[in-house]
């Protein structure tokens, strides 16, 4: 069973750390993926229930607090454990690696990392297949197409209906990697 108590407590501090923030091209405040990447997670440990939902959900909420707002892997240890606070580290890109190598690096971190984890990363690229900024350049929805199809295939086999759900989610985000006029 998982912690209410836990997920609200993770979802207030995402909410501070990412304050004014909001989701790219939608205007949304920027809760509102990590709590959609929240309920992606908790789906698929509700149809799995030997997974500890409790570090998944405090992954999920809190997956882009390091990479997006500036919070210390130490202030996440402080709040929530060591636990959490590797597996957020392992969902955030290093920053100091070039930009071609970050997803590698990342990938290779979460698969040190427990099954919630990788399902945490799964989670996040299904919610982020939605229709993508307006500003996108088409090389660029492609190549994020691209980088979901790695991801599916590095980490896919954490939890089945996650991997059918971005698989899904890659195949209809075809629609943004076309050109205008293509059919």
């Amino acid at each position: 069973m998982w912690s209410a108590d836990l997920f609200a407590r993770a979802l207030d501090f995402a909410a501070k750390a990412h304050g004014e923030q909001k989701v790219p091209g939608s205007g949304f405040p920027y809760v509102t993926h990590v709590t959609k990447v929240a309920l992606e997670a908790l789906r698929a440990c509700v149809e799995e229930p030997s997974l500890d939902a409790n570090l998944a959900l405090a992954c999920a909420v809190l997956h882009d607090s390091l990479e997006d707002a500036g919070v210390t892997r130490a202030q996440v240890e402080l709040e929530f454990g060591a636990a959490v606070a590797a597996g957020v580290q392992a969902l955030t890109k290093d920053a100091t690696l070039p930009k071609d190598k970050q997803l590698a690096d990342s990938l290779a971190r979460i698969r040190r990392e427990p099954r919630e984890v990788w399902l945490v990363k799964l989670a996040d690229r299904i919610t982020n297949l939605e229709a993508p900024p307006h500003y996108w350049s088409l090389e660029k929805r492609r190549k994020y197409r691209a980088e979901a199809l790695e991801i599916h295939a590095a980490l896919g086999a954490a939890h089945a209906a996650l991997a059918a759900r971005l698989e899904a989610r890659a195949e209809a985000y075809l629609a943004y990697c076309r050109e205008p006029g293509d059919g």
